[in-house]
């Protein structure tokens, strides 16, 4: 290595180049494993987590599974149809404040778990409401994946979790995603001893990657106030401006 790029590698390892103190990020570990138990997922989320907090970024961690939550596309069944309780709304406060959302998930049958997709389908749920800008609601924030298993299928529910997250409204980065996957078929899982997974350099490196690129987006978006409001309001659509769309019968 040259001293020229010794230089620039101690810069990089040394100097961010902006603060993120005044982010947050909420981490929703979709395992199918309740605490206190052990989830191989959170073993690959708690190392984005410390990077997160090496610069100062607030850092919020739970397992839905841990909560009542019905399946269902309304804002809260609590009281409805027979249902006692629904924790979604407390969750979903606390999607509203982050600037950052990162889903982590196992992976079954090549595909991510039920709780993941329980809440997706629960956030799909709030999608008609808008911001104060009158834009779709999760406009502004910024979405990423992680991912274990001991199967294939990390890229497949990457793929799922990052357009599903894009849909709604969020920004995704480049290398928003980042996992790790052991022998195919029965073997360790990502935190049993031996299984190489918190050693692995190239998903160490993914991670590393994916909580840069999430912190440089957020960073933007925050300093810009978000996705700029043109072209892209409902109500604006509704009441008649097109914002430059012309119909077919008119062009030419």
């Amino acid at each position: 290595m040259t001293d020229q790029l010794n230089r620039i590698t101690q810069e990089q390892c040394d100097t961010a180049p902006a603060s993120y103190d005044d982010l947050s990020v909420l981490m929703l570990n979709c395992t199918l494993t309740r605490s206190p138990n052990l989830s191989h997922t959170e073993g690959l989320m708690g190392i984005a987590k410390d990077i997160f907090e090496t610069n100062g970024v607030a850092v919020e961690y739970l397992r839905p599974v841990d909560y009542e939550i019905p399946a269902g596309l309304k804002h809260d069944y609590a009281g409805m149809d027979g249902y006692e309780r629904d924790d979604w709304p407390q969750i979903q406060a606390k999607i509203d404040a982050c600037d950052i959302l990162i889903l982590g998930t196992s992976v079954w049958l090549g595909e991510k778990s039920s709780v993941c997709n329980r809440v997706l389908e629960r956030m799909y749920g709030y999608t008609h409401d808008l911001n104060d800008k009158g834009q779709y609601r999760d406009y502004g924030k910024v979405g990423a994946a992680l991912i274990t298993g001991n199967e294939d299928g990390v890229k497949h529910c990457a793929m799922n979790l990052l357009f599903s997250l894009s849909h709604i409204g969020y920004t995704v980065p480049p290398q928003a995603d980042a996992g790790w996957m052991g022998e195919a078929g029965p073997g360790p899982s990502y935190m049993d001893p031996g299984s190489g997974g918190p050693e692995n350099d190239f998903t160490n490196r993914n991670t590393t990657f994916l909580v840069w690129n999430c912190l440089h987006l957020a960073r933007m978006l925050k300093d810009a106030g978000g996705i700029p409001a043109h072209g892209n309001q409902p109500d604006v659509w509704a009441a008649g401006c097109r914002t430059d769309f012309h119909s077919p019968e008119h062009r030419r």
